[in-house]
């Protein structure tokens, strides 16, 4: 019993003692992960507002449109930043391609 009280608390002492690591996000995952989830919200807007045009019904479709457009404009942002970060090229043919057509839906309306 001595034996087993004294490896635990060997065990809570080098827990409390050692170390802890805490890996922090990076200013470019930061960014990525921005990029990620704004293009994914928008695209998921978009999805919605066919399945809405679709069943007939053109409610708040114009304030959604925008609002799926801003995140997307936002998205390509963050993606340009992360490659200044990265140090690398940004594709800007792509990105000037998707920034074109996030600003034809945000001018549809």
């Amino acid at each position: 019993m001595k034996i087993f009280i004294f490896t635990c608390f060997i065990v809570c002492l080098i827990t409390i003692i050692s170390p802890v690591q805490i890996f922090a996000d990076n200013a470019l995952d930061v960014y990525m992960n921005d990029f990620y989830s704004k293009s994914n919200e928008a695209s998921q807007i978009l999805k919605e507002i066919e399945n809405s045009l679709k069943e007939g019904s053109r409610k708040k479709v114009c304030s959604r449109q925008r609002e799926a457009a801003r995140l997307g404009l936002l998205a390509n942002k963050s993606l340009i930043k992360a490659f200044e970060i990265e140090g690398a090229q940004p594709p800007m043919r792509v990105i000037k391609k998707s920034q074109q057509r996030w600003e034809s839906i945000l001018k549809e309306c």
